[in-house]
């Protein structure tokens, strides 16, 4: 059976990658060793910092006073979150391939929690 791209599969791929981007959001606030945010100046951020770049400085992501990336920030979160989401979706658009093989693997992980799902029922 060949999969077709549908409606339903760009909205379970945007869910998967909305938590995709809380996770990824989680994991830059809570593994983060250094701080991202050095110094006041921008440049010198850009320049110094691995985990500071232009996109923190134009779209104001949120850093504690001691340079850390804020995980209690919503607009963090908001950021991360849009930014996969959009990126992920894009992808699925315009990189050829990509759309179906995502198709592909959310039907396949959909028919395996649902023969899982069956399994269980029959085991009672």
């Amino acid at each position: 059976m060949e999969t077709e791209l549908a409606t339903w599969h760009f909205v379970a791929a945007g869910i998967i990658f909305a938590l995709l981007g809380a996770l990824a959001h989680v994991c830059r606030a809570v593994f983060n060793v250094f701080p991202d945010k050095l110094s006041d100046t921008p440049a010198v951020n850009i320049l110094v910092s691995s985990d500071y770049g232009w996109a923190d400085y134009f779209w104001g992501t949120d850093f504690d006073d001691a340079g850390y990336y804020r995980l209690d920030s919503l607009k963090n979160l908001r950021l991360s979150v849009m930014f996969t989401v959009l990126g992920g979706l894009a992808a699925m658009l315009f990189v050829d391939g990509a759309g179906l093989g995502i198709a592909q693997l959310i039907e396949a992980g959909a028919g395996a929690f649902a023969d899982l799902f069956w399994q269980r029922i029959a085991e009672l």
